[in-house]
């Protein structure tokens, strides 16, 4: 297949463009700081040369979007909105204006859209939307606007020729530096890794193997359409994540955070406490109804899997 991925060199990108270019598909990245073979240039936000990667296309995975990692302040809040909407509303105008356009288009979205609750889980037919939780800071509900105009612009988009699947996806873990499960075992592995404030807050999450092949297992079901939840179907408490994750690791002690401790923890990582402290319980049933079988469907054999990889890839 010709696939194209606007916004493919963060860490999810990176993973899809490994495994899809290992696969034998041919796999183009737009960027805006396009540097390398296999690349190309554009802002995110106009239609421009890069167009015509699109024509002819197989399948084009839109992940574009500014970093969550950040702290959320109103200038960086707004600059994920504007961000996530401009770049899917211009994939979408690409899309209409090729002559010969790709049959899918799998854009970005995030399990965030979901309510903070503990409980049931959050699936696609029964799940609560957020954004209306009580006892939650106010501006929780803008990340959940951001999750919903993103899956808006898609939405709206006059495709009539091409698929449209919104993932609604959890954190992909992955050994790589700089990720996700960098920064959580590096917690672990210092004897920081406990629960935070009070650790019932659910976590979601996915192996990148299991992310990849619903990514490709989405590209083939034509019957699949609108929004996918990309998760492990076993959701679990913070307080369980982290010590199955030292358990992993083998680290006995996993020292306990206070909300006032995570805000310093936060403060100094340059994230926010909404990354730590919203409960995400979110499971994918569409894709199990489907007959999608994970390869790492538990969180204490996942976090084995992925220890043992960084232990083996990794000196020092």
């Amino acid at each position: 297949m010709k696939v194209v991925i606007p916004g493919g060199t963060g860490q999810v990108g990176g993973i899809l463009r490994r495994a899809l270019a290992a696969a034998g598909h041919e796999v183009t990245v737009l960027s805006r700081r396009a540097a390398g073979a296999g690349e190309i240039r554009w802002d995110g936000e106009t239609l421009g040369d890069w167009v015509e990667a699109l024509d002819g296309s197989d399948v084009v995975i839109n992940l574009a979007g500014r970093n969550v990692g950040c702290r959320y302040s109103d200038a960086n809040l707004q600059e994920m909105m504007d961000s996530r909407v401009r770049s899917a509303r211009v994939v979408g105008e690409a899309i209409a204006a090729v002559s010969h356009p790709p049959r899918v288009w799998l854009q970005a979205s995030t399990a965030t859209i979901y309510a903070h609750r503990f409980d049931a889980a959050n699936d696609e037919t029964t799940g609560v939307i957020g954004g209306a939780e009580p006892g939650v800071p106010d501006y929780w509900a803008f990340s959940v606007d951001i999750a919903k105009c993103w899956e808006r612009a898609q939405e709206q988009a006059y495709t009539p020729h091409t698929r449209k699947v919104a993932l609604r996806s959890a954190m992909v873990m992955s050994p790589d530096r700089g990720g996700v499960f960098d920064v959580l075992l590096w917690l672990a592995r210092l004897g920081l890794g406990g629960s935070v404030g009070g650790g019932a807050q659910y976590v979601s999450w996915i192996h990148e193997r299991d992310f990849v092949r619903a990514v490709e297992f989405l590209i083939e079901r034509d019957d699949l359409a609108g929004p996918v939840n990309l998760a492990a179907p076993e959701p679990l408490p913070q307080r369980s994540f982290m010590r199955a994750l030292r358990d992993a690791w083998g680290m006995p002690i996993g020292v306990p955070a206070t909300k006032w401790m995570a805000e310093i923890g936060a403060f100094a990582l340059r994230v926010d406490t909404e990354l730590l402290l919203k409960s995400r319980r979110v499971v994918p049933a569409r894709l199990r109804a489907a007959g999608f079988a994970f390869d790492h469907p538990t969180w204490p054999e996942a976090a084995r899997t992925l220890t043992h990889q960084v232990r083996t890839t990794r000196t020092g």
